[in-house]
């Protein structure tokens, strides 16, 4: 594996597998990698000739007063786990590298953004849809790799994909989870032993409200109540939104008729977890 943190070396990188015709599989992190990255590896592993991996805290997606600064950075452990799932090249560059001094240029996804996670971050996605397409444009991947767990994140990032026309196919991989069903994230290592056991409730309450619609439910209002209620007798719990929506513009669903998406953003303490279920066992995105 080659750890590389300039730009020029990942051109020239590029450039020399470019003449093999081998294929790339490519997975963008932010580092602090868990079982749920290391999953998005092993499946571009089975379906790529060749795995690259990013790791970069990217600065634009942080709002004020988020929480950039005290952002897990695990570097040494997460080189020897991606040493261990056989990616062949690495990519950790510093700022500087992916925003050079003068840098005024923005990649930005018109409506999507603005809903669910967007409405209390407004700049967040303009900031990963920025690192993501530069980074697709180095990496020229034949296939890109995220979870689920972030879904909007992924409906925006395949908006950008296709209007950009960036030969590039996403692949969306099922949401990891802890034994209790807490889905894996970076961040839970913020909470505190008691608000630990208190998040579980998220996948708990998305559990319940499938279980509802399997059984016939078609009112999304009362998907969200059920959820709210859940939610709210958490006494640790501070919920952002719980929305039901349409996988092509993230508006409100109306009616449920499988395929739309249940999201939840929800604080523990200062900890913002989210999570979603896409009802009816459908896909996120179109492939």
């Amino acid at each position: 594996m080659r750890v590389l943190r300039t730009v020029a070396e990942l051109r020239s990188c590029r450039k020399d597998l470019s003449r093999t015709g081998s294929s790339v599989g490519f997975v963008p992190t932010m580092g602090c990698l868990h079982e749920g990255h290391l999953s998005l590896m092993r499946t571009a592993r089975q379906q790529n000739d060749s795995v690259w991996v990013s790791i970069f805290v990217n600065p634009t997606q942080f709002g004020p007063n988020e929480d950039f600064e005290r952002y897990p950075r695990t570097e040494s452990r997460d080189i020897e786990l991606c040493r261990e799932c056989g990616v062949e090249i690495l990519f950790i560059p510093p700022a500087r590298e992916m925003y050079p001094e003068g840098s005024q240029t923005w990649v930005e996804v018109e409506h999507l953004p603005k809903a669910l996670c967007g409405a209390s971050r407004p700049t967040h996605f303009r900031g990963v849809t920025t690192v993501v397409a530069k980074l697709f444009n180095l990496v020229q991947p034949d296939r890109a790799y995220f979870g689920q767990k972030d879904a909007q994140q992924v409906i925006v990032l395949d908006r950008m994909t296709r209007d950009l026309d960036f030969p590039v196919r996403l692949v969306v991989c099922p949401t990891v989870r802890e034994s209790d069903g807490l889905a894996l994230s970076s961040r839970n290592v913020y909470l505190d032993a008691e608000q630990r056991e208190q998040a579980v409730v998220l996948s708990q309450a998305l559990a319940e409200v499938e279980e509802l619609f399997e059984k016939g439910e078609r009112d999304p209002n009362k998907i969200t109540e059920h959820i709210h209620n859940r939610i709210q007798a958490m006494p640790l719990a501070r919920i952002d939104y719980v929305s039901v929506v349409r996988t092509t513009n993230l508006q409100p669903a109306e009616k449920l008729d499988g395929g739309e998406l249940v999201a939840l953003a929800v604080f523990f303490g200062t900890t913002r977890l989210i999570d979603n279920i896409v009802l009816g066992e459908r896909s996120l995105i179109d492939t």
